[in-house]
């Protein structure tokens, strides 16, 4: 008996899509990704990771603010931004390190900013994991879970009143599905065919809460089903799986076909953030069983057994990248942080006469 388009829909938003296996190996007859672009890729992977744990231990040794870890879900990162154009724009959530590096921002850019230094952007008003770069059409987040979403949604539509082909492409965590925003956001696209891309990085925990005990839904792609358009489930630590499912998304967007929603099923092998303590909620067991998927390992597997690395290469690589961020980082924490007048800065069109007042006193005094 055949199946109805509906049957197969839900059919899809169950099966877990995969074309790299743990293990290195294709499931498919070819890779979507020419040679160079799987190295690029992996590069990039690995600097999220060394970066990541870089700025894990300068948080505990107090020389950074709170920091929101990346690690375990680079795949799902740099995969999904290597479907995007450049006119395209990305809509992350905090813990998306991976995507702001593979849009280039430069490193010195994104040390300023994660150190709150007087040459970061954003003179230091924000949480070092609240990224947003125009140049690099990264839209600045906001800290309240799901709140981006919507205006993903209400991007994509305003492009497309100018005639513009715009594709928008929102991450969150899968605890952002609970929220209110998440269904105003799902509902107004899929009534209105918007070209986003809603990406779940589903990495089992929201903060502390497994996803299982904050949806009956069986998976989070199926809930695109309610909103009148597909979900797909696909492998998170998978590079090639994530990409080619949001190339396809992002494709059928641009053509004005709608939304789609990608559940990366993925995992932190961290802490939420810093001011966590993982220990008390999962097992380590369980972090260890998720190592053996680790999406670094296995993209390195399949580079090196089609003879494109070697262990040699991979040294060398890591020791390049290690020398570039200490150089950064060092660089970063010797710029002062920003004069305190810029606190008033691009936010009063006039200043207050008692603001300039006592700047004129401070500035005697001084």
């Amino acid at each position: 008996m055949e199946l109805s388009e509906s049957e197969l829909i839900d059919q899809k938003s169950d099966e877990l899509f995969q074309i790299l296996r743990p293990d290195g190996t294709l499931s498919f007859p070819s890779s979507p990704l020419m040679a160079g672009d799987m190295h690029q890729a992996y590069r990039n992977m690995l600097l999220t990771r060394i970066l990541d744990e870089k700025l894990v231990a300068l948080q505990r040794q107090g020389r950074m603010g709170t920091y929101v870890s990346a690690s375990g879900q680079e795949a799902s990162q740099v995969g999904s931004m290597l479907a995007l154009k450049d006119t395209d724009w990305v809509f992350p959530m905090y813990r998306d390190l991976g995507m702001v590096i593979q849009r280039n921002v430069p490193l010195e850019v994104l040390m300023n900013k994660l150190f709150g230094n007087g040459k970061d952007l954003s003179l230091g008003r924000d949480l070092p994991n609240a990224f947003g770069w125009r140049k690099q059409r990264i839209f600045t987040l906001a800290a309240p879970i799901a709140s981006h979403l919507q205006i993903a949604v209400g991007f994509a539509m305003a492009a497309s009143y100018r005639g513009e082909k715009v594709v928008t492409l929102s991450s969150f965590g899968d605890g952002a599905t609970s929220s209110g925003e998440f269904h105003v956001s799902m509902n107004f696209a899929g009534v209105y065919k918007v070209a986003t891309v809603f990406l779940c990085e589903n990495n089992q925990y929201a903060i502390s809460v497994p996803v299982t005990r904050q949806t009956a839904s069986r998976n989070i792609a199926v809930k695109a089903r309610a909103y009148g358009f597909g979900g797909v489930r696909v492998d998170g630590n998978d590079l090639l799986a994530v990409y080619s499912a949001t190339k396809d998304a992002v494709e059928k967007a641009r053509r004005g076909d709608g939304p789609t929603l990608i559940e990366c099923v993925t995992y932190r092998l961290g802490a939420h953030s810093t001011s966590d303590d993982w220990k008390k909620y999962r097992s380590t067991d369980e972090v260890e069983q998720w190592r053996k998927r680790d999406p670094l390992i296995r993209l390195r597997l399949y580079l090196e057994k089609s003879s494109s690395w070697n262990e040699s290469a991979d040294t060398k690589l890591r020791k390049e990248l290690e020398t570039m961020v200490n150089e950064q980082i060092a660089r970063a924490e010797k710029i002062p942080p920003p004069p305190a007048e810029t606190m008033f800065s691009d936010v009063y069109a006039h200043l207050f006469p008692n603001f300039v007042e006592e700047e004129k006193n401070e500035l005697d005094s001084g």
